[in-house]
């Protein structure tokens, strides 16, 4: 398993899948990577929760994720997740609205 493998995943709508690839990365990393990492995850699990339409868990997932990926620059581990932070945080406003979110709508992370 590897990061860009939960990346693929990512970008596939398979937000699940994605959080147990990095989970399973997420355990032995070190710091910085861990914190990062542990952001990813939840991003992903907050998109896993809308599709699931449990909006109150992904608010939460949202923030959470907000609060660990804000520490880094853009393009850390090579990853331009820029856009997908911000559509999070217009998808957690909606979701705490308790608004569909459709697939069309779900970011798709981008390397540099």
């Amino acid at each position: 398993m590897s990061f860009q493998e939960g990346v693929r995943l990512f970008n596939d709508a398979r937000f699940w899948d994605a959080h147990e690839v990095w989970e399973a990365i997420w355990l032995e990393a070190p710091e910085p990577d861990r914190r990062f990492i542990q952001g990813m995850i939840q991003l992903a699990a907050a998109y896993h929760h809308l599709q699931r339409g449990t909006y109150r868990g992904g608010v939460r997932l949202f923030a959470a994720a907000a609060a660990k990926l804000s520490s880094f620059p853009e393009g850390y581990r090579g990853l331009m997740r820029e856009d997908a932070v911000q559509a999070g945080e217009l998808h957690r406003e909606r979701a705490a609205r308790g608004e569909k979110i459709a697939p069309d709508e779900y970011p798709k992370l981008r390397y540099n």
